[in-house]
């Protein structure tokens, strides 16, 4: 076998060659070897402009796409922007600064995208015989902004079993969401992101908004009264509430308005009554922390978080059914007479998207609708209430999703006793996961409740491009 020196001297006697055919042979093969050679270098160069320059285009439109959703700037910043980021990203490497041309951009208003046409001219290293020394590489990218408004809401676990350490790594995570979720808001006055807080444990103590609810009296009836009967003023021991009743006792998963009239057969006649939210006279233990319906207000919403305390039982599908009307426009009406904010805005997925997100530390364990008056030795009411109160989540958040409401869920140090009920539920109420978003969350620590939320803050987001 040749070393290198053996090679490179068969080489040179075969340069030196005096033979004719040699000759002719050794020049034709160093020809085609160089122009094989060049051209291979010249069609890599061209492939990474290519390739640089449609990275360009795409960090450029999409970026500019999503300053103009979240207001960092209007439709008429745009073009000073793409080439802004053109300029950004032509700066070193195979796109020296200033290459990158803008050949053409348009801002389609109806449409909500942003598209850009560009090229760079790279000079090549071995041009053929009689071709220009450079060419031409040219890239379109688009991408979609929106005006999308976004409303969320969070249904925080604030039970006993999240005392201690638990309630101060929630506070913690949820105050940097609201953080997050209302720093694209720009003007004060039309603010692009809102966000209600709903903490809940047994009930949901419903702050301004306790004129919606009747207050049940011991042995009496489960029902408002008729519309037609006079009612005296309405003693409320609290502001809680727990589920609304059908007039069988059971559930009502619907969104109504508390103003809604509703008929119900009662003693062979037809009466009617609003559609008030029960509170369960059974209730024990009102949360201290009052509900806060949609507001851009991050004072207020921080505020509110930094009230929560830890006591109570899990009271699920009470939480989803107050997270459902902070995002229902049927509710607008009872939250604005309560002088509690504008209230949700209509259901139109191109204009507004819808979040809720359902945090818990446990299994849903009680409920109130459809539970018999009767206690057990503990005084506490009987039959399967955590049975039914996971069930009442399961079919709220249904109808949340059926409404176009997106439903994220987090599991936060889930009990193991507890996890396989908690973890199902959660997982049935969650939209279902895509290629790019997931909406389940499991988590252990504080630093991953904190991330988890900094995700859904990001999907959320994501959300606003998504039409």
């Amino acid at each position: 076998m040749w070393g290198h020196g053996g090679f490179w001297q068969a080489i040179d006697r075969f340069a030196r060659h005096r033979g004719g055919n040699f000759a002719v042979v050794f020049g034709i093969t160093a020809s085609a070897l160089v122009l094989g050679v060049g051209f291979a270098v010249d069609t890599v160069q061209l492939m990474n402009a290519k390739s640089a320059l449609r990275a360009a285009v795409d960090a450029a439109v999409t970026s500019t796409a999503r300053s103009i959703t979240i207001g960092d700037i209007t439709e008429e910043d745009a073009p000073d922007t793409v080439r802004a980021f053109l300029s950004a990203n032509s700066t070193g490497g195979l796109l020296a600064y200033d290459e990158i041309v803008l050949d053409r951009l348009t801002i389609d208003d109806t449409a909500k995208t942003v598209e850009a046409e560009a090229h760079v001219d790279v000079s090549l290293y071995f041009p053929l015989f009689g071709m220009p020394n450079t060419r031409r590489v040219s890239n379109i990218g688009a991408a979609i902004y929106s005006d999308r408004h976004i409303e969320v809401a969070m249904m925080l676990d604030v039970t006993g079993s999240m005392g201690g350490q638990k309630i101060k790594d929630l506070k913690k995570a949820a105050q940097s969401a609201v953080e997050a979720l209302l720093a694209g808001n720009k003007n004060p006055n039309t603010p692009r992101v809102r966000v209600a807080i709903v903490p809940y444990a047994e009930a949901v103590n419903t702050g301004k908004l306790a004129d919606t609810v009747f207050v049940e009296q011991k042995n009496g009836p489960d029902l408002p009264p008729s519309i037609a009967t006079p009612v005296s003023a309405t003693t409320h021991p609290d502001n809680c509430a727990t589920e609304r009743k059908m007039q069988d006792g059971s559930a009502d998963f619907s969104d109504d308005a508390p103003d809604t009239i509703r008929i119900v057969r009662r003693n062979n006649k037809d009466e009617q009554y609003y559609a008030k939210v029960n509170r369960d006279d059974r209730v024990g233990t009102c949360p201290q922390a009052g509900l806060v319906p949609l507001t851009a207000d991050k004072d207020a919403l921080l505020a509110a978080i930094e009230g929560f305390s830890a006591n109570g039982v899990t009271a699920g599908g009470i939480a989803a059914q107050w997270g459902y009307y902070m995002l229902s426009p049927k509710w607008r009406s009872a939250i604005s007479s309560a002088g509690a904010g504008d209230g949700p805005a209509d259901i139109n997925p191109k204009k507004v998207g819808k979040v809720a997100i359902l945090m818990t530390d446990g299994a849903f364990n009680t409920a109130f609708a459809g539970v018999p008056v009767s206690k057990d030795k503990n005084n506490q009411p009987q039959n399967d209430q955590g049975q039914k109160s996971r069930s009442y989540a399961e079919s709220i958040c249904g109808n949340m999703k059926r409404d176009g409401i997106v439903v994220f869920t987090i599991g936060f140090a889930l009990p193991n006793s507890e996890s396989s009920q908690a973890r199902s539920v959660l997982r049935n109420c969650a939209s279902n996961d895509t290629s790019s978003m997931k909406h389940f969350y499991d988590v252990s620590t504080g630093p991953e409740l904190d991330a988890a939320f900094k995700d859904i803050v990001a999907n959320t987001e994501q959300l606003a491009l998504t039409k």
